[in-house]
């Protein structure tokens, strides 16, 4: 999820109309071959939901990263109770590792808009809820028995850049407990290592009526790292 190439007018409004713009050059300039290795680094800042941006951070591929509700990694230990009965639909069944998941209203409702009223709780399942693989949810369920694990994360790597965790502190799905156990595994890279508790959100935070104080908060950080290109550079 790019917070900047989605959204103009919160790019416009933080001074960022002319980095996105720059940004859409240099992507041109990546597919066609004319940056190097060192470049597409520097292009990337990575605001992106959880796992994934620690794991391409990890490997050295962003300049920047932010994690918003990070499922657990290999090392992450806690396991709450809600985040088991929010992960049910999938776990709950082997077979759902190679099928795609519905969730039922009640299930989203839980899981996801817990921290909404019923009426927008409702408007975001009807524009939000589809099937989804339930293969990310067992392989982070099962990364400390499997060695061999995708959900691995090299948080000690010099080059994994600057990173803030964010969390919702009614998020059922990825409670504090996990995003902060994360955090203590990422506190002891020499980069600059953040965490954030949002107050009343759950995990629906990115997609519900107070995204813009999530992409705000974003922003904000990747700003301090990674300031807006001059037109034109």
């Amino acid at each position: 999820m790019s917070i900047l190439q989605d959204n103009d007018d919160l790019g416009s409004r933080r001074g960022f109309s002319q980095q996105v713009e720059h940004g859409k050059r240099r992507q041109e300039k990546i597919r066609s071959g004319g940056t190097g290795q060192a470049e597409r680094r520097q292009h990337r800042a990575a605001l992106r939901c959880g796992q994934p941006a620690q794991i391409l951070a990890g490997r050295g591929l962003a300049a920047v990263s932010v994690a918003i509700d990070p499922a657990p990694f290999r090392g992450v230990l806690p396991l709450p109770i809600s985040a088991l009965r929010s992960a049910s639909a999938a776990l709950g069944n082997p077979a759902n590792r190679h099928r795609a998941v519905p969730l039922s209203y009640d299930q989203f409702r839980y899981a996801f808009a817990n921290a909404v009223s019923e009426n927008e709780a409702k408007q975001l399942y009807e524009t939000f809820a589809v099937p989804a693989s339930g293969l990310p949810l067992f392989q982070a369920a099962a990364a400390n028995l499997n060695p061999w694990t995708e959900a691995k994360v090299d948080t000690e790597n010099p080059d994994r850049g600057p990173l803030l965790l964010i969390s919702g502190e009614k998020d059922h799905t990825v409670p504090w407990a996990i995003t902060n156990a994360s955090y203590k595994h990422q506190q002891h890279n020499k980069n600059v290592t953040e965490i954030i508790e949002m107050p009343g959100r759950g995990h629906a935070l990115t997609i519900d009526s107070g995204w813009r104080e999530v992409a705000d908060t974003a922003v904000a950080f990747v700003q301090r790292f990674a300031p807006p290109q001059p037109a034109g550079a």
